[in-house]
């Protein structure tokens, strides 16, 4: 490059191998062999300017808007660790996620909902950081039922990986079935928002929680009761794992089909629907905080997933 003596123009070489920069060369300095085809920036730095410096990219190819946009992205990755993969398992169309789907969209969790019912796949828990088995009105001891066999299985091997599970009423007593406890027609059946003894509040708190069942079982070996109640356990945890036979995951809305779906039960037991659904939505905001908090510390103090998978915060 060729200029006058009035403005001296001192030129170098940045050279950029892999996104990172690896010295400043002199323009009359022979590149090494193993920068060749690496891109570049000139710097050129003019005395009398404060050191300021001017960098000029390569100008037979100027930078479009997309290419800095990837490049931004790209940096961005690198300080995020992927979201956390959560598999929710779905057993019958009135009995959806609610509050634990709404809970994992908001801390920005990938979910794969799984209607094992109708599904002809059986997914592999390797590859999630969560399972989440939600209730059904069916039997956890009842095998005639074609999935249940499947769902152990996936269970199983979920435990085996140490991959964190949470069972909800029905996947609670499947939980603990598969891991060694009993499962059995329950000599009470409860119905309506109810309270809980706890033995650890920061965990579970007293409630009310919401409960419509009529099967019950019995903690599995080495697993810590969590909460009871007369009708029998209501939570309890075992390594990364918690089952619960609660519904924390209730919103409105599925109350309003359990009530028409489920009407029969209901009538049989003397339980007043309109009441039901009544208390359901007075009751609506403070269990959904309950709810969160209820995910929040089973994820961080018994599943351990790592906080900088977990987004939203």
């Amino acid at each position: 490059m060729t200029v006058d003596s009035s403005s001296t123009c001192v030129l170098r070489y940045r050279v950029i191998v892999k996104g990172e920069e690896v010295s400043a060369v002199s323009a009359s300095k022979r590149l090494p062999e193993s920068t060749r085809g690496a891109k570049f920036a000139v710097a050129a730095t003019w005395p009398g300017s404060s050191g300021s410096t001017r960098t000029t990219a390569n100008r037979s190819r100027r930078p479009t808007f997309a290419s800095r946009a990837e490049s931004t992205a790209s940096r961005s990755k690198v300080a995020l660790a992927p979201p956390m993969r959560a598999l929710v398992i779905q057993h019958e169309q009135p009995a959806p996620g609610g509050y634990v789907n709404q809970w994992l969209a908001e801390r920005g969790a990938d979910q794969d909902v799984c209607r094992i019912d109708e599904a002809a796949r059986d997914p592999d828990p390797h590859d999630y950081d969560l399972v989440v088995s939600l209730g059904s009105e069916f039997a956890a001891f009842d095998d005639s039922i074609p999935w249940i066999g499947r769902e152990r299985r996936l269970l199983r091997a979920a435990l085996e990986a140490d991959v964190p599970v949470l069972g909800i009423c029905f996947g609670g007593q499947l939980l603990a079935r598969e891991l060694g406890g009993e499962t059995f027609r329950s000599h009470e059946s409860e119905i309506g928002w109810l309270p809980v003894r706890t033995h650890d509040p920061s965990l579970v708190s007293e409630g009310p929680w919401f409960r419509w069942h009529f099967d019950s079982f019995t903690v599995p070996p080495g697993a810590r009761l969590i909460a009871d109640s007369p009708a029998g356990p209501q939570a309890f945890m075992i390594g990364r794992s918690l089952g619960t036979q609660f519904h924390p995951e209730v919103t409105p809305e599925i109350m309003t089909a359990w009530v028409r779906v489920y009407r029969d039960e209901l009538d049989r037991e003397g339980v007043d629907p309109n009441r039901l659904l009544a208390e359901t939505l007075k009751r609506a905001g403070e269990a959904r905080t309950a709810a969160w908090r209820l995910f929040d510390s089973y994820l961080e103090r018994v599943a351990r997933v790592a906080r900088e998978t977990v987004h939203g915060d």
